[in-house]
C-alpha cells in the first residue's frame, strides 16, 4: 500500500512540477473563468455516467474526458488548477453520499495528476505538429484522433502500473485485458468532442459549446439507461429462471408448469399431457443410497428430454415423477413416441458410482398419456388429474406400461386400436 501511495503522489507532484514550469495560463483571466465555469458546470453531471469498473481494490474509470480541449485552450497550469477543483468536488459529492471507496482520497490525486499529465504531453505533441498538417484536409482531425488514441494508450500503462503495485494483475492476458478495455469507440467520440469543443472556443460560440455538452449528456444519459435496464433484464431473466428450474435435473420444475399450464387453457389446440415416474424407486434408494437415487432421476430426465423437440415441455412435478406436455402431434404419433420412450427407459440402464466402484443401475417407468383439446371442455388441470390416473392404472397392470386415452371430443379410433397397431 506504501508503494502504490508513493507512486501516486510522485504522479501527481510531476504533473503538478510540469503545469507550473510550462509557464501561466494561456488566456486572460475573463475568459478563463468563463470555460472553468463551463467545465464546472458539466463534469460533475458527467461523473453520474462513467463506467466504473473495479479490479481488486482498484477502481478503473473508463469515462470520457474533456481534459484535452480544456488544455489545448488553457494551457497545462489551466487544465490542472480545473482539475483540483473538479475531482475534489467529486470526492465530496461521494463522500457526502456514501458512494466513496475507503482509499477515494488517494485515488482523487491520481485522478487528478494522471489526467492532467497525460493532456499535458497531448498538448505539446499537437502544437508541435500542427504547423506540419495545418494545410493538410483532414489534417487537424487526424492529429487530434492520433493524439487521443495516443493518451489513451499511455492511460492504461498507468494503470498497469498501479496493478502491478497492487497485486491485482499477475499474467499477461490479464495486462492486455486493461489495455483492450477501452473502445476505439469511446476514443473517436473523446476525440471529435473535445476537437470541436476546441474549435467552438477558439470562436467563443458559446452556445454551440454548451449544446454539445448537452448532447453528449443526453446520447451518455440514454445509454446508460439502456445499459441499466438491460442489466436488469438480464437480472429478472436469471432470477426467473433460477425459479423456474430444478436444481438436480436442470428441467423446468412445478411452479413453471403451473405456469404455463395457464397458459394453455388460453389456447385451443390438440395436446398429450403425460405423467410419469419411476417404477420401485424406493427399492433404488434403500438398496444403494440417494446419491445413486440422484444419478438414475437425471438419467431418467435426460431420456425424456432427448426424445422431446424444442415445442414440448418437461417437469419435474414431483421427487421421482415428471410430466410432459406435447405439442404439435397428433394421438397415433403421441402414442409412438410414448411407447418408444417407456423402451429406451427400460433398456438404457442408469450409471452411478457406488462404494467407490462404478454401477449399473437397470429401472423402469410408468406413464399416463391423456390426449385432448385445450380450450374445449376439459382445464389443463383437469387433464392432468386424467394422466395421473392413467399413471396409476400403469401400475396397477404391472408397471413399466403406457396407458393413454383420447379425449371424446377429439377422438377417432380407439385408444386400445392404435397401441396394438403401433
Amino acid at each position: 500500500m506504501n508503494r502504490l501511495k508513493g507512486y501516486i503522489i510522485a504522479v501527481f507532484m510531476i504533473s503538478l512540477t510540469v503545469s507550473i514550469i510550462s509557464g501561466p495560463i494561456n488566456i486572460d483571466l475573463s475568459m478563463y473563468t468563463q470555460i472553468f465555469l463551463v467545465y464546472l458546470l458539466f463534469t460533475p453531471l458527467y461523473s453520474h455516467l462513467k463506467t466504473i469498473v473495479r479490479t481488486g481494490n482498484v477502481n478503473v474509470d473508463y469515462s470520457i474526458s474533456y481534459g484535452f480541449s480544456f488544455v489545448l485552450i488553457t494551457g497545462p497550469l489551466g487544465l490542472f488548477l480545473f482539475e483540483m477543483v473538479n475531482r475534489f468536488y467529486i470526492y465530496l459529492h461521494r463522500k457526502k453520499n456514501g458512494t466513496a471507496d475507503e482509499d477515494e482520497f488517494l485515488h482523487t490525486f491520481y485522478n487528478i495528476g494522471g489526467p492532467a499529465l497525460l493532456h499535458t504531453s497531448g498538448y505539446y505533441i499537437f502544437y508541435a505538429l500542427y504547423p506540419f498538417v495545418e494545410g493538410i484536409p483532414f489534417g487537424f482531425w487526424g492529429l487530434i484522433i492520433a493524439i487521443a488514441t495516443l493518451t489513451d494508450f499511455f492511460s492504461s500503462i498507468l494503470l498497469l502500473s498501479i496493478f502491478l503495485l497492487t497485486g491485482n494483475i499477475k499474467t499477461s492476458t490479464e495486462a492486455i485485458a486493461i489495455i483492450k478495455g477501452r473502445s476505439i469507440f469511446d476514443t473517436l467520440k473523446m476525440a471529435l468532442s473535445n476537437g470541436l469543443l476546441f474549435i467552438f472556443l477558439i470562436e467563443k460560440q458559446w452556445e454551440v459549446v454548451i449544446a454539445l455538452f448537452v448532447l453528449n449528456y443526453l446520447v451518455g444519459r440514454s445509454a446508460a439507461i439502456k445499459n441499466q435496464n438491460m442489466q436488469h433484464k438480464i437480472e429478472r431473466d436469471r432470477f426467473e429462471h433460477m425459479a423456474y428450474t430444478d436444481f438436480l435435473t436442470k428441467t423446468h420444475n412445478r411452479s413453471y408448469m403451473n405456469k404455463i399450464m395457464n397458459e394453455f387453457d388460453k389456447t385451443r389446440e390438440n395436446i398429450a399431457i403425460i405423467v410419469s415416474d419411476i417404477d420401485t424407486f424406493k427399492n433404488i434408494n434403500d438398496t444403494f443410497n440417494h446419491t445413486v437415487g440422484d444419478a438414475v432421476i437425471q438419467h431418467f430426465a435426460e431420456t425424456l428430454k432427448n426424445n422431446l423437440d424444442e415445442t414440448d415441455y418437461l417437469f419435474r412435478s414431483g421427487g421421482e415423477e415428471f410430466t410432459i406436455i406435447l405439442t404439435n402431434r397428433d394421438f397415433p404419433s403421441s402414442v409412438a413416441l410414448l411407447k418408444r420412450i417407456n423402451y429406451e427407459v427400460e433398456t438404457n440402464p442408469a450409471l452411478s458410482e457406488y462404494k467407490g466402484e462404478d454401477t449399473t443401475i437397470f429401472y423402469t417407468a410408468s406413464f399416463g398419456m391423456y390426449y385432448f383439446k385445450t380450450n374445449h371442455e376439459l382445464s389443463m388441470k383437469q387433464a392432468y388429474i386424467h394422466a395421473d390416473d392413467l399413471l396409476l392404472e400403469s401400475k396397477r397392470l404391472g408397471r413399466n406400461q403406457v396407458t393413454v386415452m383420447e379425449d371424446k371430443a377429439v377422438s377417432g379410433e380407439s385408444a386400445k386400436e392404435i397401441i396394438e397397431r403401433i
